[in-house]
């Protein structure tokens, strides 16, 4: 029976390391910078890359290829590199792959730290950005030039939880001969698979639904074998590896991703149902809610709708951080993809620096909470939500 006949769950819970002489039941930590070699001849060819083995864990690690080699099969990629952080995948990916004088195209709903990257620290390089509306794809083209050299979008988008349709960036993207990266972190590869769809390359923040449980930091980068060289050769000499410990955690947490994230998904639906008809909000987005404007294009990319929710809260800012002060149950915390449920208010936090025009340009209202739902009785979310929205 081949690896393509078994399902999601029995290849994230069998794909393993081969057991050692020990004959061990869970794959082992190899705790360890380096590796050595049987002679002077072994040790060259390694070096000359005519054997494929590990020389030094800030390269590759068995714990870290058994991750990538999940992540891998799950997304249906070629290859992939595991990095420290989701923030190290992101900038990794795209510093090996842009030369000073290059553009990107990017959706203008980004995570915070890469709009930094794109508006703070490439354009030091000589490498511009222009940002597209995600609720406007019909103008996407438009920001092509002659020197863009990736499309880069998230979907579900970081807080709004917008949707873009994936194969209308491939169409684009193969038209003017673009890398489409997109960020999978917010759907997981249980929920989608943007590589079905034309996407090049699929970064992860694993620290997110990947891990689940709030342990460890993590990201990784999958796809096309040839595009991974770059960034693996860039990264070797960078040094964002991924810690052994680390890809070890999120590989015993992969075995369970499924059935987190079909629970998850459960009770964000559930919340999302309840917050839309609670006459303290004003509007609720979640990718399954009929009332969402990419409804039809979630059902087509997504399994199910995910475990964050986003809404708007009636009287603005003051209204958002009075909601979170009157929160008794949910964690405040900036991180999501939890076993808890989390609540954040952007507009006062993670987004207070933009301007109002700024925010409002990525759907960022004044009121709007982001919801990562947690594992918790579903019911005990919903009352705290209650509680604090009716106070």
């Amino acid at each position: 029976m081949s690896e393509f006949e078994f399902g999601f769950e029995t290849n994230a819970i069998r794909n393993q390391l081969e057991r050692t002489q020990y004959l061990e039941h869970s794959v082992p930590l190899y705790l360890t910078s380096s590796f050595v070699f049987e002679d002077a001849e072994d040790m060259r060819a390694s070096f000359a890359e005519e054997k494929e083995r590990n020389i030094y864990s800030r390269f590759s690690n068995p714990n870290t290829s058994e991750l990538v080699q999940k992540i891998c099969q799950m997304e249906g990629a070629e290859d992939g590199f595991a990095f420290a952080t989701g923030m190290a995948a992101v900038y990794s990916t795209f510093a090996a792959l842009l030369n000073s004088g290059d553009h990107i195209v990017s959706a203008g709903s980004v995570f915070g730290s890469t709009h930094t990257l794109f508006t703070k620290y490439f354009p030091k390089w000589n490498i511009t950005t222009s940002y597209f509306d995600v609720n406007k794809p019909e103008t996407i083209e438009s920001f092509i030039q002659p020197n863009t050299k990736i499309l880069y979008a998230e979907s579900p988008t970081n807080p709004a939880v917008d949707i873009i349709d994936l194969e209308v960036l491939s169409t684009l993207a193969k038209k003017h001969n673009l890398i489409l990266i997109i960020d999978n972190c917010f759907a997981t590869p249980y929920l989608q698979k943007p590589i079905h769809f034309g996407a090049d390359l699929v970064i992860h923040s694993a620290t997110k639904l990947i891990d689940g449980q709030g342990r460890v930091l993590g990201g990784i980068t999958v796809g096309k074998a040839d595009l991974i060289r770059e960034i693996y050769l860039f990264s070797r000499n960078t040094g964002p590896a991924l810690s052994p410990f680390n890809a070890w955690v999120l590989s015993k947490s992969l075995e369970t991703l499924a059935v987190r994230v079909e629970k998850h998904c459960e009770n964000a639906l559930k919340v999302a149902d309840f917050l839309e008809n609670n006459p303290n909000v004003l509007s609720v987005k979640y990718p399954l809610l009929k009332s969402h404007p990419q409804y039809e294009v979630a059902k087509k990319q997504m399994k199910l709708g995910g475990n964050v929710v986003a809404f708007e809260v009636k009287g603005g800012i003051e209204a958002g951080r009075s909601f979170l002060n009157n929160i008794k149950l949910c964690s405040l915390s900036a991180n999501l993809g939890d076993t808890r449920t989390i609540v954040t208010h952007p507009a006062s936090t993670t987004h207070s620096k933009l301007t109002v025009e700024e925010r409002l340009a990525v759907s960022i209202t004044d009121g709007l909470v982001r919801v990562s739902v947690g594992l918790e009785t579903v019911q005990d979310i919903i009352n705290d939500l209650d509680q604090a929205l009716t106070k």
